[in-house]
């Protein structure tokens, strides 16, 4: 399987495949490349629909240029943690993409996870510009996209003039409690169509058991963030995730398992 970094004609055979309606998997099986490869490429350069492989390319070359003149200037030196700063750099693209993939904007993507690897847990805007190698003002931008959605807090430190952007251990709490309240909204939607539309009727039903669902759906979203909240503020020790990973898995085998009949 060949290794090294995509082709100009490799980019092309991607955005034919994309045009075709072709799986990832299916791009990379053409490719001889990792189903993983392909995806990343795709959505490091604008998503399966905005994919244009002459972008890519140019992108491409704009960051192995980085590397080089990075290389030029001397390795960098591992972390106060001893962590290769190569693989934290690869890590942080795959993380991007993660976040691309999930909806969010690629340069939203690239500041949360910036900020997400910081073991600050904040940045000021000129340290995420520098970070990321962007202007200022596509940090602002993305910040505020951030603070829109609640996924960023903006403060400053005691005697610091300068703003800082960072998380906090709550926000995935609360971005799964407004998901969930997204949700259930679909839900009472739903159920106002069931008269519209005619109890009884296929498209009634239709929306009946939306509305059924998604408010299951609704509840254990909101049981489940409240359940595992604290998790968020915990440092977890030896194989409490191993733990934690068993009993949800158990619990998911009983919830499968049809009850006995009388």
């Amino acid at each position: 399987m060949p290794g090294g970094r995509l082709t100009r004609q490799e980019r092309q055979q991607i955005a034919s495949g994309l045009a075709d309606g072709l799986a990832y998997a299916e791009i990379a099986r053409r490719l001889d490349r990792p189903t993983s490869t392909v995806t990343r490429e795709v959505m490091r350069n604008g998503g399966p629909t905005a994919y244009r492989p002459e972008l890519a390319q140019r992108a491409s070359e704009q960051r192995a240029h980085r590397r080089r003149r990075g290389a030029r200037q001397g390795k960098a030196a591992p972390d106060a943690y001893g962590r290769d700063p190569e693989a934290v750099r690869a890590y942080e693209e795959t993380l991007t993409t993660v976040f691309i993939a999930s909806g969010t904007p690629r340069m939203m993507a690239r500041v949360m996870a910036c900020l997400t690897l910081s073991d600050s847990g904040s940045l000021t805007a000129a340290e995420l510009a520098e970070r990321l190698q962007v202007s200022p003002a596509s940090v602002s931008k993305a910040v505020a996209f951030l603070e829109s959605q609640d996924l960023v807090r903006r403060y400053r430190d005691e005697g610091d003039r300068r703003e800082r952007y960072g998380f906090d251990e709550d926000i995935w709490y609360q971005s799964m409690v407004a998901s969930a309240r997204s949700t259930a909204q679909v839900a009472e939607a739903s159920r106002e169509g069931v008269d519209v539309m005619g109890r009884g009727t296929p498209a009634a039903t239709r929306l009946e058991n939306a509305a059924r669902f998604l408010d299951f759906i609704a509840q254990t979203m909101l049981g489940a963030a409240e359940e595992a909240r604290d998790v968020l503020f915990e440092k977890p020790e030896g194989n409490e995730v191993n733990e934690v990973n068993e009993v949800n898995e158990e619990k998911g085998q009983r919830r499968r398992t049809p009850a006995s009949a009388p």
